[in-house]
């Protein structure tokens, strides 16, 4: 769960939402610090290969399905998620770089 401005935001509602965009192979939503709401939200998708979508695509197509407050602030791209052994994606690697030198953790 990511709380941003006092507001519980939970992260498989967005990735849910946005395992359906096309060009969306697969996605990871997470929480960053935020100087004025605590946390905000990131997304980093691995796009399919033969897609070309954008920042402001993946803005307007979660927009027009959720609430405003649960677009994420950062969305970027990675050619693979990073997985455990197990299959499931390593969110703390995508994460920790937000994290890192705030003196603060989630």
């Amino acid at each position: 769960m990511v709380i941003s401005g006092g507001a519980n935001i939970y992260p498989i509602e967005i990735e849910a939402c946005l395992i359906t965009m096309p060009g969306v192979r697969d996605v990871a939503v997470f929480g960053i610090p935020d100087e004025e709401f605590g946390e905000a939200l990131a997304a980093v998708i691995e796009r399919d290969d033969d897609s070309s979508i954008d920042a402001e695509d993946v803005w307007a197509f979660v927009r027009d399905r959720l609430a405003g407050f649960k677009v994420p602030r950062i969305v970027e791209f990675e050619q693979a998620l990073p997985r455990e052994d197990s299959g499931k994606i390593f969110k703390r690697k995508l994460r920790d770089p937000y994290w890192a030198g705030t003196g603060r953790s989630i």
